[in-house]
């Protein structure tokens, strides 16, 4: 749970890998590309150009090196050679990397083309909400200190946190303790030390939180089919705050 001062050396060396890949999607026009041909794609990258593991392959029987939740897919769609994102989708791909037996996890929703004005509200709100939960981050705060962060700031937006899956420890396992809820009480929980390693990693809806599991065991869907966007950073609970292990250059740390 708590990382040595090598041992965080390392996963930010991991954190900054994982932020390259999406550097590096973020130049991809996606528009007509199958979701398997974004999973291959990033395969690739991390395999050959960044000589790294993508480390959701295999985990739990999973197949594929990332997820890929369109529209009211919520989380964990799996890459499929049939479905072709198109103009004015939201697509979540979260991405896992492990280098040096350590292990980086984040995810960032994408606005393909033409996004309608709702959607893009949705997708900038749940980004606005990882952040909030990321600044509530320090030595001595507490984990409901970020899960109510999140939560307010959706609700005060009109939308809903999906309560069924939350962050994670993480580290040489991909999941980790301890569990880091998208919503909570303030000063409740565990309370954070210095050298913890974790994701925050909201995922918000435009309707009802209330989610199903499709038949394949792994997609997640809205139960309204109303639209939900997430966003997630793997980060460190430094002497001072807060340190963003896969911040992407596009990127600042955001105050609450």
């Amino acid at each position: 749970m708590v990382k040595s001062p090598d041992e965080l050396a390392l996963m930010r060396i991991s954190g900054r890998l994982l932020a390259s890949v999406f550097e590096m999607l973020d130049e991809q026009q996606l528009a007509g590309m199958s979701t398997m041909q974004v999973n291959d794609l990033v395969e690739r990258f991390i395999t050959v150009d960044l000589a790294a593991r993508p480390a959701s392959k295999g985990q739990y029987g999973f197949k594929y090196v990332l997820n890929c939740s369109i529209n009211q897919v919520v989380c964990h769609g799996v890459p499929d050679p049939d479905t072709i994102i198109r103009d004015g989708d939201i697509i979540n791909l979260d991405i896992t990397l492990e280098k040096n037996g350590f292990i980086a996890d984040s995810s960032k929703t994408y606005m393909v083309g033409n996004v309608t004005p709702a959607a893009r509200r949705l997708v900038r709100v749940a980004q606005e909400a990882m952040w909030k939960g990321i600044a509530q981050v320090r030595p001595g705060a507490y984990l409901g200190d970020i899960g109510f962060a999140i939560e307010r700031h959706a609700k005060q937006n009109g939308y809903s946190v999906v309560r069924d899956y939350c962050g994670h420890g993480i580290g040489r396992e991909m999941h980790e303790e301890p569990s880091v809820l998208n919503f909570g009480r303030r000063g409740t929980g565990m309370q954070l030390r210095e050298g913890m390693t974790f994701t925050v990693e909201p995922m918000v809806n435009q309707g009802s939180r209330k989610v199903s599991t499709l038949d394949d065991e792994w997609t997640v869907v809205t139960d309204d089919g109303k639209l939900s966007a997430q966003f997630e950073h793997t980060v460190a609970v430094t002497a001072t705050g807060v340190e963003v292990l896969t911040l992407r250059r596009d990127e600042t740390l955001r105050a609450a």
